[in-house]
């Protein structure tokens, strides 16, 4: 019998489970292969879906995750959603493919927005992103961030000085007081 005040801690445990493939044995050196493999099955989406496509060194797919399905003109896609399998897949790389039901190919600030956090997140997790990739309407035409120029690998430069880190206000105090 627990003491009263026991404390119980659940165990849990994180799981890379596969579901039905996607056949791609070509790298995709290019937005083209991602859209050959990928396209027509999301253009028939009736919703914006985000997916990360996990790669390895020499840019073959390891797997697809759909990691968000939202509503008919936009999906909530976080960070932390977007790197859960390319961490557990030991990905070297990544891309991001969404679709627009709408057949607009053009990114939204939405979208912008994303594609900026997750290269710069991509760059201090180590796993970069290759392109951003949207498809829709008949998928003929596609938005590739990179081909546009809109994806470079940040070059981040951290700081070397705990003394010229920027904290907010209350540890600025302190510090002050340190010295």
């Amino acid at each position: 019998m627990p003491k009263k005040n026991e404390f119980k801690l659940d165990v849990v445990s994180i799981r890379l489970v596969k579901d039905a493939p996607i056949y791609s044995e070509r790298p995709f050196n290019s937005p083209y292969e991602v859209v050959a493999a990928l396209g027509n099955s999301m253009c028939e989406l009736d919703r914006e879906v985000v997916c990360v496509v996990n790669l390895k060194t020499d840019l073959t797919p390891i797997n697809v995750h759909f990691a968000s399905m939202g509503a008919l003109n936009e999906a909530m896609a976080h960070p932390r959603e977007l790197f859960k399998t390319s961490i557990l897949s030991n990905a070297a790389s990544m891309m991001i493919v969404h679709c627009h039901p709408s057949g607009n190919l053009l990114p939204s600030k939405a979208d912008t927005m994303m594609t900026d956090r997750m290269n710069k997140l991509c760059e201090l997790i180590g796993i970069p992103l290759i392109d951003h990739v949207i498809v829709g309407g008949d998928n003929r035409e596609f938005f590739s961030f990179k081909e546009k120029g809109l994806i470079t690998n940040p070059k981040i430069t951290l700081v070397k000085d705990y003394m010229t880190l920027d904290f907010p206000s209350p540890m600025i105090a302190e510090r002050e007081k340190a010295r």
